[in-house]
């Protein structure tokens, strides 16, 4: 039986749309590389010509990851870094859905929907999330480095609050970082007045956790990651909760979330691992469980 006339019409059309969809998907994972290397997911932003600017496809293939990584009983820890001079220049709002009329409303809700999202991605990730800032990280960029657990700058790095250059108010979770990372004045004056901001002062003040040569940058991460993905990874979970909650509670509040998180944990296997080889006077041996 011949086909019909309209069905010979779609199927080419399906199939273009098809390789279309696919490209797509290539495209975007080269842009946003992924691999996992002894229980380690890496994720590395590589558009060096656009400073690593994200683009809200590549907000959402990052989203996508960091979900991944927690549901994933493989991964125990995660690097995000970036290729070039550049970390992450901020948000690349072109190639973004096209936009309509705007009504009141619509920017609250984007923000919400897209630079939030994406700092409670890496805020609520159930593994540890290191940032390896490889170079400039301004606007979302710089908040997406401070969101991670940990920060590792290479030299050259360097921070910049960029909206109000822009005439615009810190998005992305900024004041909410900034504040609880290095306390309020510090806070207004990188977004009052938008310098840039170097590593060694990034690290004087404590936005950074270590700086390091360019060169070893990668073998840091490296080393600090493997490090966190053969420890406790429900412990390092429970006390990533409790940090990232503390100041948002009071003491009440805190202590309870404390035991209550020790009667998770006291259920894991490593937990028992980790009891059993003090009393055996052994290295622990963690599974991740």
């Amino acid at each position: 039986m011949t086909d019909s006339p309209r069905a010979s019409r779609e199927a080419p059309e399906s199939h273009e749309s098809a390789k279309s969809h696919e490209s797509a998907e290539k495209s975007l994972d080269s842009l946003i590389r992924h691999a996992t290397d002894n229980a380690v997911s890496w994720i590395t932003l590589d558009r060096p010509e656009a400073m690593n600017a994200l683009t809200w496809d590549q907000r959402e293939r990052l989203i996508e990851l960091l979900a991944a990584a927690s549901a994933d009983p493989g991964v125990r820890a995660v690097v995000i870094t970036a290729t070039g001079r550049g970390f992450c220049a901020g948000a690349d709002l072109r190639g973004g859905p096209p936009a309509g009329e705007r009504v009141p409303g619509d920017v609250a809700r984007t923000i919400r929907l897209g630079a939030q999202r994406l700092i409670a991605a890496v805020l609520d990730c159930e593994k540890p999330v290191i940032a390896a800032v490889n170079g400039t990280a301004a606007g979302i960029g710089a908040h997406l480095a401070f969101a991670c657990d940990l920060v590792l700058a290479a030299e050259p790095a360097r921070f910049i609050e960029v909206f109000v250059r822009r005439g615009l108010v810190p998005d992305g979770g900024g004041a909410y970082l900034l504040t609880r990372l290095v306390g309020p004045q510090r806070a207004k004056e990188l977004m009052f007045f938008g310098d840039a901001l170097s590593a060694a002062d990034a690290v004087r003040i404590g936005l950074v956790n270590r700086v390091v040569p360019p060169e070893a940058l990668e073998k840091t991460a490296r080393e600090w990651s493997e490090r966190l993905a053969a420890g406790p990874t429900r412990a390092l979970a429970l006390t990533k909760q409790l940090v990232n909650a503390s100041l948002d509670t009071d003491r009440g509040s805190a202590f309870a979330a404390e035991a209550a998180a020790q009667e998770i944990n006291m259920t894991t296997v490593d937990a028992n691992e980790g009891v059993a080889s003090f009393v055996e006077r052994r290295s622990p041996r963690y599974e991740g469980r």
